[in-house]
């Protein structure tokens, strides 16, 4: 087993028409042992930008910190920014690096939504459509490439998020419990932090 796998983890991120959505499962375990069922993987850098993290556990509350005490300004960091900051942390540790894999989603200027993950380097991978992280990886892309449409409104895309985290973590043995989804739109601001049910880990 991999260190990524130790605790097991499923991040993804969606973009919609002027909105985006982010959610993960809330299973935190060390290896096939369930630790936690209500473990908190996505963090609200302000309010129209936020963080995922897969990967080890330890490592990113650990990068989280560093990327928040490194955020402290009396103004708002656009997500591109943010996404340059987080990289260039994580490429200043490779030769011991933070064994996690961070998922970005914001709102920039005129309400574009900005999507990237990248590897625990900070090589970026940018993203129109959707980004996955974390033990269900395979699954997510299958079911956010079946399931996603440009231009959705934002409780369709909540709703095509939700499905497709559930469908996934289904087939993930080290992820599961339900999920949390956030999401923001153009002019309005949701934060719909729902414990999805409809997944168990066996």
């Amino acid at each position: 087993m991999q260190i990524f796998e130790y605790n097991g983890s499923a991040l993804v991120a969606m973009v919609g028409k002027n909105c985006f959505a982010i959610a993960s499962d809330r299973r935190l375990g060390v290896q096939l042992q369930t630790i936690a069922t209500d473990f908190q993987r996505i963090s609200k850098i302000h309010d129209r930008l936020f963080l995922g993290l897969s990967g080890l556990a330890t490592d990113a509350q650990t990068l989280y910190q560093r990327l928040v005490f490194r955020h402290k300004e009396e103004r708002d960091m656009k997500p591109e920014t943010f996404a340059n900051l987080v990289s260039a942390i994580l490429y200043e540790k490779r030769f011991g690096p933070y064994f996690c894999q961070p998922v970005i989603a914001g709102l920039g200027d005129e309400d574009k939504p900005f999507i990237c993950t990248m590897d625990s380097i900070g090589a970026k991978e940018l993203a129109k459509d959707f980004v996955v992280a974390g033990t269900a990886s395979e699954s997510l892309y299958g079911a956010c490439e079946s399931m996603f449409k440009e231009n959705m409104e934002p409780e369709e895309l909540f709703e095509t998020v939700s499905q497709a985290l559930l469908a996934s973590v289904d087939r993930d043995c080290l992820s599961g419990w339900g999920g949390h989804n956030t999401y923001r739109s153009k002019g309005k601001d949701f934060e719909r932090k729902d414990g999805l049910s409809g997944t168990k880990c066996l």
